[in-house]
């Protein structure tokens, strides 16, 4: 076993592969050919004498031995990062988080929480991202990521099947509920219910491990008429108002909805419910990510957050 000639690009390159999944996602993230990224994990793997990631037909993933590489590489890639934030000016008490968040999330608790850090802790420096819960949890593995609000979905598993678990701190509860456009005739009454849902016309994204598209009430017992898709959670009900079909959003990011859309609850079905999530890497945080960790926390549980007991 010897790393004495890994360069720091193959290390990068390991943390795209196992943020990503895909050699093929993480080529194109780094502006590589795939065959320039099997290269580069080929280097890796002879000189540490193991296989790093485990091939699979939907993807890859880090072996323990590719696990043990990653945990040591993320520290070294986060040591040159920090010098080259300090050779290019910047302060040298300044700490910067990297946080990763769903689109309800980042609509209204995240532009919260640094608001009021910058108020007693001006030194920390925010850096973030949107994404699934698949990958921000895979982020948060490969060490792009310091932390990472998710969502969880009855029975509420784990965000993956690595060990050591996540570390994982419910924020908020809350329900998923219809957006309806206010000139709809749900509209017109406080609650809906999975009879009047029925039938209806929706507008989705693909799916992410559930049993129906994203936006798609997951309610019904029958083949959805999906006539139009959007990934972005946010879009989704403003097409539901320009007469795209319903849509689905968190009770959160009801502050966020259009005002001609209409986000009605649906009493009593607790297979509605969704948690969201805090995680981070197993391992003891730093003091700057400990203090977003708990400005996210204080946003949450702020009187008027959405979501918030």
């Amino acid at each position: 076993m010897d790393f004495s000639d890994v360069s720091l690009t193959a290390l990068r390159v390991l943390r795209a592969v196992a943020e990503h999944g895909t050699f093929t996602a993480a080529a194109a993230t780094l502006g590589y050919t795939q065959s320039a990224v099997s290269r580069q994990i080929a280097a890796l793997e002879r000189a540490a004498g193991a296989e790093l990631l485990e091939r699979r037909r939907e993807g890859v993933r880090l072996t323990a031995a590719g696990r043990l590489v990653m945990r040591r590489a993320t520290a070294a890639l986060d040591e040159i990062d920090a010098a080259a934030r300090e050779l290019s000016g910047l302060p040298e008490q300044a700490a910067t988080v990297r946080l990763g968040w769903l689109p309800s999330a980042g609509a209204v608790l995240v532009p919260r929480a640094p608001a009021a850090l910058h108020r007693t802790h001006p030194g920390i420096h925010g850096a973030g991202r949107e994404g699934g819960t698949p990958a921000l949890a895979r982020a948060l593995r490969a060490g792009s990521l310091d932390l990472a609000l998710l969502t969880s979905a009855p029975p509420f598993r784990p965000p993956d099947t690595e060990s050591p678990p996540l570390e994982l701190q419910t924020l908020t509860e809350h329900a998923l509920r219809p957006a309806v456009p206010a000139d709809h005739p749900l509209a017109r009454g406080d609650f809906t219910d999975d009879d009047d849902l029925r039938g209806q016309r929706w507008t989705a994204g693909p799916a992410s491990g559930e049993d129906k598209p994203i936006g798609v009430w997951p309610g019904l017992d029958e083949q959805p008429a999906i006539t139009h898709t959007a990934r972005d959670r946010l879009a989704k009900p403003h097409l539901a108002t320009a007469g795209y079909g319903l849509t689905t959003a968190p009770a959160p990011l009801t502050p966020a909805a259009p005002p001609a859309v209409r986000i009605l609850p649906v009493p009593g079905d607790p297979q509605k419910q969704r948690h969201l999530l805090l995680a981070r890497r197993p391992q003891a945080p730093s003091e700057p990510v400990a203090r977003v960790a708990a400005a996210l926390r204080a946003a949450a549980l702020t009187p008027d957050a959405p979501g918030a007991p």
